[in-house]
């Protein structure tokens, strides 16, 4: 998403899990500054990246890093919501947002979304990411793990953050 931002003009500011990653945001991928949220306070760097405050936000993960966010939103901000992966193997109950009020103060919108509910605009986007990808303004990694008995491995990366790309568990030399 932050690099259709950056094609959109927008600045942008990444949150990852490594210095390796943020590297990749930020030199590979062109964002405007990259926060390890292992490594870094997020709240406060945040802060520092958007002086200005946050006017479109993009969540996936949910938690401290969602409530950071939300404290730093822009009257009118837009905020994106398609996962909360922060929250998908908890045990017990994950406390709410402290942040939630600043919806209400800054007049903010938030709306949850699945891809399907685009469907019908699938070929549009295919036609913009394939002319993107093809002028270099996309980019992307895979992460290929080989073997179906890797399943379960491959799937814990999603929330350890070892991976480094789209998963992709590879069954078959066979292409057939």
């Amino acid at each position: 998403m932050g690099q259709i931002g950056k094609i959109k003009g927008c600045r942008v500011v990444g949150i990852a899990g490594s210095e390796e990653k943020c590297r990749w945001l930020r030199d590979e991928l062109g964002f405007d500054a990259a926060i390890n949220y292992k490594t870094e306070p997020v709240l406060e760097s945040l802060k520092q990246y958007c002086p200005n405050g946050i006017d479109v936000y993009f969540e996936n993960v949910g938690g401290e890093i969602f409530d950071a966010a939300l404290s730093l939103i822009n009257l009118r901000s837009r905020i994106a919501l398609c996962g909360l992966i922060s929250q998908y193997n908890a045990t017990e109950p994950v406390p709410g947002s402290c942040n939630l009020i600043n919806l209400i103060y800054k007049r903010a919108t938030l709306e949850g979304f699945l891809v399907l509910d685009y469907f019908d605009r699938a070929q549009e986007a295919l036609a913009d990411l394939g002319e993107w990808y093809a002028q270099g303004k996309i980019k992307y990694r895979v992460d290929v793990i080989e073997g179906l008995e890797n399943a379960p491995r491959t799937f814990n990366k999603l929330f350890d953050g070892t991976n480094q790309g789209k998963l992709i568990i590879k069954v078959s030399e066979n292409s057939d």
